[in-house]
Order: C-alpha cells, then structure tokens, then sequence
C-alpha cells in the first residue's frame, strides 16, 4: 500500500504527520509526506528516512515577518497553495491508495484523491471550528441558545464564507479544470462528515465537542532517540533543574521582551533558565552562567529533566510536556493555544497565564503554581494517562480499510 500525507503549516503540523510515515513503514506500507520546503522539516524527515515532496512556500516566509501576516497575506497565500496541491499531490498521489490532509485549511487535496479515485481523509490536531454547540474553555462563545448551551453555529456559518472567499474561486478553476463540477462549500468539503482527530483524549478529550462523527486517534508522536547536545548535558548536571522556555515557531507573535521577562521571573524564583531559540530568537539578556540556550533539541529527552516548560501552547509541546510530566506554564498566543492553556490549568499539570503579553510580576505568580510539589505530583501522574499508540491507531486505520 502507497500512502501519501501532506500538510502546510509549522513543525507542530510537519512532525506528526512524520511520526505517521515512519508507523507505516513500520506496517508494511509505502509513506511519503507533502510539506513546506523548510530547511527543518527536510532535516526532520531526511533524519527520519521519509520522503519529502516540497510544497507551496516555506513556512517562515509567510510567519517570520516583522508583523503577523495580514488579510491581504492570506488572500495571496490562499490560492497559492490550491495551485501548489493540486500540481504537486497529483504527481505524488499516482499510484497511491489513500491521501491523509492536514494543516492550514488544504483545499485541493480532497479534489486530487477524487480525481484520482483514492481514499481521502482529513484530520485535525484539535477540534476548534468544528460545528458543535459548547465552546471549550478559553475560547470566545458565539450566541447563547435558548438552553442556555453556548452555540457556534452562527460563528461555523461566518466561518464557512471566511473560508470561500479565501479559496473558493481558486479551488472551483482548478477543479473544472480537471473535469470535476464546483463546491458551494469549501470548509465543509474539506472536513468530510468524519475527520480524524490526532490529539490524546486527556488532553483534548472529544466528547460532546462537535457534531461531526470524529474518529480519535490519539497523538501522533514520532519517537526521538537522539542524545542530548554535550553542552547541554553539562548544563543539566551542573545544578537544579532549569525552567525552559520555548515558543516554538511563534515568531512575530511571540511576547515582547519574553526573554528577559522569563528570565527575571524564573530568577526571582531561585532557578536556572533554559531557552530555546526558536523562531523568536530567544537569546540570553546577560553572560551569567545560570542561562543556557538551545536551538531544536529533542523534548522527549529534555523535558523529564526541567522543573517546567513555559510555552506558548502548541499541541506538540503541550503533549511532549504532559508525556514528560514537566509541569507547564502556557503563555498562549493565537488559534487553539488558549484551550491547551485552560487544559493544563484543569488537568492541575500547570497554570494557564492570563494574557498574550506577560510581566515579570504575572509571570512569576504562574510558575508559582507550576514549581509546587502538589502541581508535580499530578504532572506526573497524569503523564502516565498520555497515550503512545496514536500513530498505530491512524496506521491501522489506513491501512485495513
């Protein structure tokens, strides 16, 4: 069997898919993954030994701006990637049995399977967005029903037309063009009636979160056995366990001043401090010996041995941290960020920060709650609920249908 995964958007959407291909290889089946042509991602996947077809843009032309990308970014980046799917997945999808999407909206997938008369499946890393009449914690409600339940269905209709402008002309030229009749509905079109959800159900449980017949997996992690750089490993052995600090590929979005507001707050507090670079650039404010900095780094190996990970909430580091049973702080940023922060909050794993743009002072009383032995106890304990099997569970699926 030939499966081909594809995604556009940032390592937290590249990885998993990644961790997808290698539990299919594993199986039996031939995987090769469509993704942006990021020099990391080609790294991650040649160090995988999965193949990697390059699509669209790379990833941090379009976010590592300056500013956050703009309507009229979007408008632009919309179509561009329809045209770059239906070119590049048409090529890499012949011959192929089934075609796995995710990411930033990927409209033209489901036109090239249906052209190529392949299985499509669409999945997700939450739930946000997804039609249902409960909002999850953190997220803002739409109008309140007569019940008294929060219902999105006026927000899911808004967001259907969002969706259409941005990608509706470009899908429905590219697909006339290969023969097929016009969707009136992009978003939905894309979904399908039963897409997928690669979250761990402790984390993001799925229940009563939207109508649509979801089909949970679990997490899709790809197992990292890499050794820890020798200087960092010096760094960990020569005092307590630092806090760490990342925000991954937030890069115009992440905190002004972050480092230098994370790192008196974790001083303040009688700990050392490890950055991550990141997309931000984190960099040490000063040459003081109880700050390090690293650049990718491999968290499975790394978070166990921290007293916390402050973050910004992604789905990758919310669930490497909870795996780890590293206490969190989640400083959240955009999207499905505020919901993994209230997560974490709930769970008793961490604390949750109020607001996009910490201070030393509010910062400083999160990892309050995060350094505590009571926070540590339950981070440890529900670490032990974090499934493993997500991507056997997706392989499977894939595979026996």
């Amino acid at each position: 069997m030939r499966v081909v995964l594809t995604t556009w958007g940032s390592r937290g959407d590249v990885e998993p898919l990644v961790g997808l291909a290698v539990r299919l290889r594993e199986l039996g089946a031939d995987a090769l993954v469509c993704a942006p042509p990021d020099e990391e991602f080609a790294v991650l996947l040649a160090r995988a030994g999965v193949p990697l077809v390059p699509l669209g843009p790379t990833v941090r032309s379009v976010v590592a701006g300056a500013k956050p990308p703009s309507a009229k970014d979007a408008f632009r980046l919309a179509p561009e990637l329809v045209a770059a799917r239906f070119a590049t997945l048409t090529a890499a999808a012949e011959g192929c049995d089934a075609l796995l999407a995710t990411g930033l909206m990927p409209a033209g997938a489901r036109d090239v399977a249906e052209k190529l008369g392949i299985r499509y499946v669409l999945a997700c890393f939450h739930t946000l967005g997804l039609p249902s009449r409960h909002f999850p914690p953190g997220i803002r409600p739409g109008t309140p029903s007569p019940q008294g339940e929060t219902d999105n269905r006026a927000l899911w209709k808004q967001d259907a037309e969002r969706v259409n402008a941005l990608y509706g002309e470009a899908l429905n030229t590219h697909r006339a063009a290969i023969g097929l009749p016009p969707v009136d509905n992009v978003r939905d079109h894309v979904f399908t009636d039963r897409p997928w959800l690669a979250a761990d159900p402790t984390l993001w449980p799925s229940q009563g979160r939207t109508d649509l017949d979801i089909v949970q997996t679990g997490a899709w992690i790809l197992p990292d056995d890499r050794p820890l750089p020798a200087e960092l490993e010096a760094f960990l052995d020569a005092g307590e366990p630092p806090v760490y600090v990342g925000f991954g590929s937030m890069a115009a979005h992440a905190p002004d001043g972050i480092a230098k507001v994370a790192t008196e707050a974790i001083r303040a507090h009688g700990r050392r401090v490890l950055l991550a670079r990141g997309w931000a650039g984190l960099a040490p404010i000063d040459d003081a010996d109880d700050c390090f900095t690293v650049g990718e780094v491999n968290q499975q190996a790394l978070f166990p041995r921290v007293a916390a990970v402050v973050h910004h909430g992604g789905a990758g580091t919310t669930t490497a941290a909870a795996r780890a049973g590293a206490p969190q702080v989640v400083v959240p940023q955009i999207a499905d960020q505020p919901y993994w922060a209230t997560r974490v909050a709930e769970l008793g794993i961490g604390a949750a920060h109020d607001g996009r743009t910490p201070t030393v002072d509010s910062l400083s009383v999160s990892l309050t709650t995060a350094l505590t032995p009571e926070t540590r106890a339950r981070a440890t304990a529900v670490a032990g609920t974090i499934r493993t099997d997500g991507t056997t569970v997706a392989a499977k699926l894939l595979l026996d249908a």
